[in-house]
């Protein structure tokens, strides 16, 4: 029997209750309340201009008045993240900044900072990126994109693999979510649909993504994992080297859903004298039936970086941490 002195408007019975429970319990019972302070975030920042929007947020260039940085703020939409964060009721999901923070990789955009508006917004103080999207440099295949695309698949897979390491799943891998900087690296973006990778975040049923990059098994509501960032990887490694997709675009969900079943194009039948490691490193990713895919991003990069070698293509340093 252990003995507990009684707490003013608490009853339960000692009995079965186990003393790891009861230790949590107090813990959570005495644990201060945290109290959001609320932000004028165009008193704190000298807005300069938009520089994109994405589903659920919108991003401005700016200039931080306390420090003089030039940072990006990125304002989540109240409504449309209170609309998505519903469908974790009852897990304990971290929200996006709050995974922002975590992340500290050269090629994944640094967060500085988070704090809430004062209409009780969630915004992301973050490292200003001078650069296009990957989308920008796929669509143009000009010289940057022809000399530089094993560079950006292999650092882009670092990013991925770092996602993973940590035990967090991106689950929106695509062209418009990576940056390409001046100097030419990438830095991956947009944190608003990550999850853990923890066995109720892997559960059949929530079916978001960008929807020419999703994997089948989550078009079909199947039990998900880190795998299908590495489908939505492949058919970003697929684009930059022939500027299509694998199999014919769908501009909804419902079109995508036809072709699912279907083989993806061989890339070959676009690139015919792509390298042959190349190649089957990026098809095998695109495998319908996640157990044939590749297990880990590192086994993409791994070979990416061996035919980089072998073909004399070289490799940019990495880029230097962002402070």
């Amino acid at each position: 029997m252990i003995g507990i002195g009684r707490v003013p408007g608490v009853e339960f019975r000692a009995r079965g209750f186990g003393a790891t429970r009861m230790l949590k319990f107090f813990k959570d019972l005495f644990k201060p309340k945290v109290r959001r302070t609320r932000v004028d975030v165009t008193k704190r920042f000298d807005l300069i201009g938009r520089v994109g929007q994405g589903s659920m947020s919108k991003v401005w260039r700016a200039r931080d008045v306390m420090t003089g940085r030039q940072v990006a703020v990125k304002v989540l939409d109240r409504e449309k993240t209170l609309k998505f964060e519903a469908r974790f009721q009852g897990l304990k999901k971290p929200t996006e900044g709050e995974i922002a923070l975590q992340l500290k990789h050269p090629n994944i955009v640094r967060t500085f900072e988070i704090g809430w508006t004062i209409d009780d917004e969630q915004f992301l103080v973050m490292e200003y990126v001078e650069g296009s999207s990957l989308s920008f440099f796929i669509e143009m295949q000009n010289e940057v994109m022809k000399s530089h695309r094993l560079a950006f698949a292999i650092e882009l897979g670092d990013g991925i693999e770092f996602f993973h390491s940590r035990k967090w799943i991106h689950r929106d891998i695509c062209p418009r979510n990576v940056l390409i900087t001046e100097d030419h690296h990438v830095k991956l973006i947009d944190f608003g649909l990550v999850v853990p990778n923890e066995p109720e975040f892997r559960r059949p049923g929530n079916r978001t993504g960008t929807a020419n990059y999703m994997a089948p098994e989550l078009i079909k509501r199947q039990p998900t994992d880190e795998r299908i960032d590495i489908f939505s990887y492949a058919v970003t490694c697929y684009e930059m080297w022939t500027r299509k997709h694998p199999w014919p675009e769908g501009n909804s969900l419902d079109a995508v859903i036809q072709h699912i079943n279907s083989p993806p194009e061989d890339i070959r039948h676009f690139v015919p004298d792509l390298d042959e490691e190349i190649a089957e490193t990026i098809m095998r990713g695109l495998c319908a039936n996640p157990h044939d895919r590749w297990s880990h991003v590192r086994q993409m990069t791994d070979r990416y970086r061996a035919a980089s070698k072998r073909l004399s293509i070289p490799l940019s340093p990495p880029p230097a941490p962002s402070e």
